[in-house]
Order: structure tokens, then C-alpha cells, then sequence
């Protein structure tokens, strides 16, 4: 029977050290990453700003996914309403916090 991956090479440490070499060489420092600036958020934006947002999106999504587990049926419906719960329940996380920073 044919192996589908190769042996492992005989001495880990020389090996590992090869890798390690090999990928801090390849990544970017930190100080060097850049996002792309059409996905980032301006700095300048408050933190009630951005939890309202996050909780219309959520909202959204909570939507999204009710609308698409009533066209499916069986475990697939069961699924795309596990998801909508886990957005519901994110969502209620969200107004929580939303709440602390800025009481009715």
C-alpha cells in the first residue's frame, strides 16, 4: 500500500528550527500589516456607534436566517435555525452591553 504523506525527517529539532526560519521570514512584521482600508472601521468612531451597529447587523442576520429556515426543510432547517438562535443570542449580548454604555 502506498503511504500518502513522506516519512518524517530523522531529527525533529533541525527540522523545526528549518521551519521556524522559513515562516517568521515569510510573515510580515506586525508593524508592517496593513489592512485593507475598505474593511476598516474609521477610529475616530465611538464604541455605542459601533455596538448599534453590530446589533442592526445582527438583527439583520437573525432575519436572514429565520427567512431562509422556512424555505428548507429537515436538518437543514434545523441548522439555519441554530444559527439564527446563535444570533439571536449574540444580539442580546450586544444590547446588553449597548445598555451599560449608554442607560435609557
Amino acid at each position: 500500500m502506498i503511504k500518502p504523506t513522506p516519512n518524517p525527517p530523522d531529527s525533529d529539532s533541525d527540522a523545526q528550527t528549518d521551519i521556524d526560519s522559513e515562516s517568521s521570514s515569510r510573515k510580515p512584521k506586525l508593524a508592517e500589516r496593513r489592512p485593507n482600508p475598505i474593511f476598516t472601521i474609521a477610529p475616530n468612531v465611538n464604541n455605542e456607534t459601533l455596538l448599534v451597529h453590530a446589533c442592526e447587523t445582527l438583527a439583520s442576520a437573525s432575519v436572514m436566517a429565520s427567512e431562509l429556515a422556512f424555505i428548507l426543510n429537515g436538518p437543514k432547517c434545523n441548522l439555519a435555525l441554530g444559527i439564527q438562535q446563535m444570533i439571536a443570542l449574540a444580539e442580546l449580548s450586544v444590547n446588553r452591553v449597548l445598555d451599560q454604555v449608554d442607560p435609557q
